[in-house]
């Protein structure tokens, strides 16, 4: 079972249902939830993608409120972040980083193959943790370096 199944599965338990292969072409969007529906662009190219757009429109619908849409609002962009991170925690998350090391991964899309997400969210998912952590976090027996570049070291 795929990644993205396992959201659909999740979509389905929490009675959220996923609409497919929508028209989002004038909104310059990928995903959208809107009342208890996630509707996904029907020209995303891959799986992966399909994932971690479904996670993220997952994110909104625990931690979304109203129409987000108008990003110009201080409180909509908050909310947007809220999504974002839901989604880069449950496809990522600092131990994500951890195993790809253990794992051996090399590049950012060595990390991401590994992780089963796109180039892209992976990038944007390290800023995340850069902005929330700073430079470095400890987590466990691993510390793990935003900068200069990122790097995990095990401590022993």
């Amino acid at each position: 079972m795929t990644g993205y199944e396992e959201l659909l599965i999740h979509a389905e338990k929490e009675n959220v249902i996923v609409i497919e292969n929508y028209d989002l072409s004038d909104t310059r969007l990928k995903g959208l939830y809107c009342d208890g529906v996630v509707a996904l662009d029907k020209n995303i190219q891959t799986e992966k993608e399909k994932k971690c757009v479904m996670a993220e429109e997952l994110g909104h619908y625990y931690t979304a409120t109203g129409n987000i849409l108008d990003q110009s609002n201080t409180s909509n962009r908050k909310q947007e972040l809220r999504g974002r991170a839901y989604a880069y925690n449950k496809l990522i998350g600092l131990i994500g980083i951890i195993n790809a090391y253990k794992h051996h991964c090399h590049s950012l899309s060595e990390s991401a193959d590994y992780l089963g997400v796109t180039e892209e969210f992976l990038r944007e998912a390290l800023s995340f943790y850069k902005n929330k952590y700073g430079t470095s976090v400890t987590v466990d027996s691993y510390i793990i370096f935003f900068e200069p570049y990122v790097a995990v070291l095990e401590l022993i």
